[in-house]
C-alpha cells in the first residue's frame, strides 16, 4: 500500500481489506470509507517479545492498527513527511519519527550499540538520540517525519557519509555506523551537536538527512 504524497506534510494511503497499516496515534487527519482505528499492544512487533523490546528501548510511541476499505490521509504536527519504498531492505528509523508503515513490514528493535560499540551507546548518552532505533525490512512502504525537509544521501564503500547526529532521520542498506568526535571527552559532555560530534556511515546504502537540528 504505497503512500500518495498530497504535498509536503500530508499523504494518502489506500487501505484494503485483509491488509494492515500501522501509524502514530494521532496522525489520521481524515479518511474516506469503511476503516477503523485500534491501538496496537505490540505495534506489529510480533507478540510479547515485541512488547518487551519496546519497553527496553524505552521506544512506546503509540501505534494504531488501521484496517478496513478506504482511504486515509496522514500528518502529524506540521512536520516535513518523506516516504521510503522498501524493497526487501532493512530500514533503520527512530521510533518517534515513524508516521505510518505498511503492515507487511518486520518491525524489530536494534541496539544501536551493536554497531557503534561503546561510541554507539555515548551517542544515545549524549546526543539524546535513543540507544535503542526501530528497524522495519521486507517490501512495503514506510512514512517518516522529519523538520524543515529531508534529503538522500548515497553511501558507497568509496565514500562514507558523515552527518550531525541530531540532523539524522533514517538510514537502508549494508551501513555500519560510528560516532566520532574532534574533541576530548571531557569537551563532548553537554554537546549535543555540531562539530563535537559526527555519525559516521559507511558501506553501501543511503540515509536521510533532516534540514533542522530539532529533535520531534
Amino acid at each position: 500500500m504505497p503512500f500518495r504524497e498530497i504535498n509536503s506534510k500530508m499523504v494518502e494511503a489506500q487501505v484494503v481489506p485483509g491488509q494492515k497499516m500501522y501509524s502514530q496515534r494521532g496522525a489520521m487527519l481524515a479518511y474516506r470509507g469503511e476503516v477503523s482505528f485500534t491501538p496496537s499492544v505490540t505495534g506489529g512487533q510480533g507478540g510479547v517479545m515485541g512488547m518487551i523490546g519496546r519497553r527496553v528501548a524505552n521506544e512506546q510511541t503509540p501505534l494504531m492498527t488501521v484496517e478496513g476499505s478506504g482511504t486515509v490521509m496522514f500528518g502529524h504536527g506540521g512536520h516535513h513527511i518523506q516516504v521510503i519504498n522498501l524493497t526487501g531492505e532493512t530500514l533503520y528509523v527512530e521510533a518517534d519519527r515513524l508516521l505510518a508503515f505498511d503492515g507487511t513490514l518486520q518491525q524489530g528493535t536494534m541496539f544501536m550499540g551493536s554497531q557503534g560499540g561503546v561510541m554507539g551507546m555515548v551517542r544515545g548518552q549524549v546526543t539524546g538520540q535513543g540507544l535503542f532505533t526501530t528497524t522495519l525490512k521486507g517490501h512495503g512502504s514506510v512514512a517518516v517525519m522529519a523538520h524543515g525537509g529531508v534529503i538522500e544521501l548515497p553511501i558507497t564503500p568509496q565514500r562514507p557519509i558523515h552527518v550531525d547526529p541530531q540532523a539524522y532521520v533514517a538510514h537502508h542498506g549494508d551501513v555500519r555506523n560510528k560516532l566520532s568526535t574532534a574533541l576530548g571527552w571531557r569537551d563532548m559532555v553537554g554537546r549535543g551537536s555540531g562539530e563535537a560530534f559526527q555519525l559516521e556511515l559507511s558501506g553501501q546504502g543511503a540515509v536521510y538527512v533532516q534540514a533542522s537540528e530539532e529533535k520531534l
